[in-house]
């Protein structure tokens, strides 16, 4: 047999290293012909990755070449071409700064709004100034002779707005003195409270001031917002007398509070523990037809019930149904636990059922709060009494709470009302659990009323509630020796 033989290869000579590839040139755009060439690297701080130009420079050929670059075409490509381009979505301020390139385009207002707009809800603020300088130095064509574009200032209450919210109060500064050098007339109040409230959140109350200051320097009207904003710093700064002085000023200069300036005060009243000036503020507004909020009640409840002035807090939550002040979204399940909690559930009973007739109708949580505080103080019948008005107004309670007063029913021998119970909640909502079943079938064995109890049996078995025939045939037996039992007594009696 012929063996093949096997050689090694010689090795070859190694080729030089090819050149690098030049980076392939930007296409300009076909006609028309006055379409300058794509953007380039050196355009704009968002200059693509190396990789991208190619692909940036394919795409912006696919969806520019055919048509005219204006600014409608070019907002268009921003908002449904780029925006939700899932590589080139942030190199808009690129496209946008190449178009500014071109010798035959000019950006108009809509270009600018959509690129602040992107610019500041996307946090790139360094761009934005960049922007924002660009506006200054090139005006929006449709300026209307000497005047400029009236919708210059919406784009920069938003763009302040955005910077402020994210705490960059240098550029919302930069942005504000850019703005008043182009637009005419004075600012909107909505810039300088954009500016007010941002300095106060980021704890600078005092350039807060400086700019409210600037603001009646540029006999710019302040708002019920502008006196809320600074009246809260006031407060959260501990100078609450100032904040106090704002509000008189306020009033002084025909500026009507609303209840978030009402409210505020009377948060300030009560840390500084004078709850009789903060509960006759509260009055004060009534008297001056400014609606009581939920939050208003909140403030004062919580603020006199912390103190141990309990029962004055429900007096005051009574004074304010009488009066049909009371909102009815006010939630007082803290008030009902608090009167509970110190034992005076007659009280909260009393108050529950008055504010309930008034129409203020307490929530699941103050009713099954009160429930327990009527039980652990034995009265039972009250919670009887309670669960059966919740029951018809559509008020479920949760399924614990539930099955405590059915069994309370039970131990009283009052199971068929415990039944009753059990079907109205079935109605309204609130499905029984295996519990509840299996309290009722124990009343209905202990009260000898086998009749009822096989009924609730046999729905324990559709319902799957009864797990193995032992179990069944043991709920069974208890209600035949319950029939027994029944007779007996009846033979006895």
């Amino acid at each position: 047999m012929r063996l093949r033989r096997n050689f090694l290869k010689p090795l070859q000579k190694p080729q030089p290293p090819a050149p690098p590839r030049p980076q392939e040139p930007l296409i300009p755009l076909p006609e028309p012909p006055e379409t300058p060439p794509l953007p380039t690297l050196s355009l704009s701080p968002t200059t693509p990755y190396p990789h991208h130009n190619h692909q940036l420079n394919t795409f912006l050929k696919t969806h520019l070449a055919h048509q005219p670059i204006t600014p409608q075409t070019l907002l268009h490509f921003l908002k449904s071409k780029l925006h939700h381009h899932p590589i080139f979505a942030h190199y808009d301020f690129h496209i946008f700064s190449w178009a500014s390139s071109i010798d035959s385009f000019q950006h108009d207002h809509l270009t600018f709004l959509w690129m602040a707009r992107a610019l500041a809800s996307s946090y790139r603020f360094s761009q934005l100034r960049s922007l924002l300088s660009y506006i200054a130095a090139n005006p929006c064509p449709c300026s209307p002779g000497i005047f400029s574009c009236p919708q210059m200032e919406p784009l920069f209450i938003f763009v302040i707005k955005a910077c402020c919210n994210a705490r960059q109060l240098n550029d919302a500064s930069f942005a504000f003195e850019t703005m008043k050098k182009i637009i005419d007339g004075r600012p909107s109040v909505l810039l300088y409270n954009d500016l007010i409230h941002g300095h106060v959140k980021s704890g600078e109350f005092d350039k807060a001031l400086e700019f409210y200051e600037r603001m009646l320097r540029d006999r710019v009207k302040p708002d019920v917002f502008t006196f809320n904003i600074l009246i809260s710093g006031y407060c959260r700064s501990g100078r609450f007398e100032l904040g106090l002085e704002l509000f008189r000023e306020m009033r002084e200069k025909g500026c009507t509070p609303n209840v978030v300036s009402f409210n505020t005060l009377i948060r300030g009243f009560f840390r500084e523990k004078k709850f009789d000036e903060g509960v006759k503020m509260a009055y004060e507004m009534i008297e001056l037809g400014c609606q009581l909020s939920s939050v208003t009640c909140e403030i004062l409840v919580d603020g006199l019930y912390r103190e141990g002035k309990v029962l004055e807090a429900r007096d005051l939550v009574i004074d304010f149904s009488r009066r049909e002040v009371l909102p009815k979204e006010f939630d007082y399940f803290g008030l009902v636990e608090k009167l509970c909690g110190e034992g005076n559930v007659s009280r909260a009973l009393e108050m529950v059922y008055e504010l309930w007739t008034k129409g203020n109708v307490p929530s699941s949580v103050a009713c099954t709060t009160l429930i327990e505080g009527l039980r652990r103080s034995g009265r039972r019948e009250d919670s009887f009494v309670l669960m059966d008005k919740m029951l018809k107004e559509g008020i479920l309670p949760d399924s614990i709470t539930f099955n405590c007063v059915l069994e309370d029913l039970c131990d009283v021998k009052r199971t068929v009302d415990a039944d009753k119970f059990r079907v109205v909640a079935s109605r309204k909502g609130l499905e029984a659990d295996e519990m509840t079943y299996r309290i009722l079938v124990s009343g209905y064995t202990k009260e000898g009323r086998r009749k009822e109890g096989v009924v609730l049996v046999d729905e324990m078995l559709d319902k799957g509630f009864i797990p193995d025939l032992a179990t069944y045939n043991r709920l069974m037996d208890g209600l035949s020796g319950a029939k027994i039992s029944r007779r007996v007594n009846a033979i006895q009696s």
